[in-house]
């Protein structure tokens, strides 16, 4: 989403129109963000561990299966409160230059809901529809999570997401959760953590910046040439 609004940003008013104060905030949380993800569940996997060390393992593995539910919410509605909020950008920064939304860029309360609605909708949807290979690699391939892991994954990763959204910086929910899953997997086995493919993940996650510039460039002077 950034690499595209920047991509057909520049192609229409060149680099003048960038606000270089955010995009490198941005920037600075491809790393920051799974950094703060592997630390939170690093940490939470330590303390938990150690407040837990008495109890049985088939005791701790029933009580983080109902805990998920808590640190699955969590993540969920962080998600949303980034996630979403890119396209919702998307759209109303669409509507406003068309003077479809007033005189002046809408404040929270007075945003239209059916924008609100209609992405939430949509990430949910595009999720169910086709998510289950991202879900596996993320929970199966990476490194093996238990339930006890899975909690520490989510809430420090949510705690990660939940202060970029504070900061108001955009940040990739997936590449979030790597570095948290990452975290849980250094500090249960480090062996078993697939490093290979968290790698390849991090590089997918730049390299679509650039390229979803440059297809948006693509795109803006297809349109302009079409007389759109």
């Amino acid at each position: 989403m950034v690499g595209g609004l920047i991509g057909a940003g520049v192609s229409k008013a060149g680099l003048g129109i960038l606000g270089w104060s955010k995009i490198g905030a941005t920037a600075a949380f491809i790393v920051i963000s799974p950094l703060l993800g592997y630390l939170g569940a690093a940490i939470l996997m330590i303390g938990c561990s150690w407040l837990l060390r008495g109890q049985t393992p088939g005791r701790v593995d029933k009580w983080f299966r109902r805990l998920q539910f808590l640190s699955a919410s969590a993540f969920s509605l962080n998600h949303g409160g980034n996630d979403a909020q890119k396209t919702m950008g998307i759209i109303a920064v669409l509507l406003y230059s068309q003077g479809m939304l007033g005189k002046t860029f809408p404040s929270a309360s007075h945003f239209p809901l059916w924008i609100v609605l209609s992405c939430h909708a949509a990430m949910g949807l595009g999720t169910l529809a086709g998510g289950w290979r991202i879900v596996k690699t993320m929970g199966m391939r990476l490194t093996k999570l238990r339930p006890f892991g899975g909690f520490c994954a989510e809430t420090g990763g949510s705690l990660a997401i939940f202060i970029a959204t504070q900061l108001g910086i955009p940040v990739s929910t997936t590449h979030t959760i790597t570095g948290a899953i990452v975290g849980v997997g250094t500090i249960s086995n480090a062996g078993r953590v697939r490093w290979g493919l968290a790698s390849r993940i991090l590089w997918a996650w730049l390299f679509t910046i650039p390229a979803s510039a440059l297809m948006a460039a693509i795109t803006y002077f297809i349109a302009h040439a079409c007389g759109v």
